[in-house]
């Protein structure tokens, strides 16, 4: 799993880390089952605190993107449907990036359009399995 950081960012390192493991997942690169790389390891690969690995797979376990077993690691948890709950988180992150693009100066079409590229890259669910 290649990870690249970015130490200038305002980004929290642990945030940047969790990003990257879900885009993976949604990408198709990680898949429901596979195993993570241990705390130590992703630390190490990635030049981090182990406290700062462990914060990020502490808060994809709460989000339910992997479960964690003290035998067997950190694996890839099979995708969810909980709509409803999801469907708010998303609302919310979605009307601040809409709220940033205008100001930035983005048209809508240039907005939309930029969604369904990114979105068109990512690994429908139903192809799991």
């Amino acid at each position: 799993m290649l990870i690249t950081l970015d130490t200038t960012s305002s980004i929290p390192i642990y945030v940047q880390l969790r990003n990257q493991i879900v885009t993976g997942i949604g990408r198709g690169k990680l898949k429901a089952g596979e195993h993570l790389p241990t705390v130590r390891q992703l630390a190490a690969d990635a030049g981090v605190n182990t406290m700062t690995v462990n914060k990020t797979y502490q808060l994809l376990k709460a989000e339910g993107f992997i479960e964690i077993d003290r035998r067997q690691g950190a694996t890839v948890c099979p995708s969810r449907q909980e709509a409803e709950v999801y469907r708010e988180k998303l609302e919310k992150e979605l009307e601040l990036l809409s709220a940033e693009a205008c100001l930035k100066g983005m048209g809508r079409e240039e907005f939309l359009e930029l969604c369904g590229d990114i979105f068109g890259q990512m690994r429908p669910a139903a192809e799991e399995g």
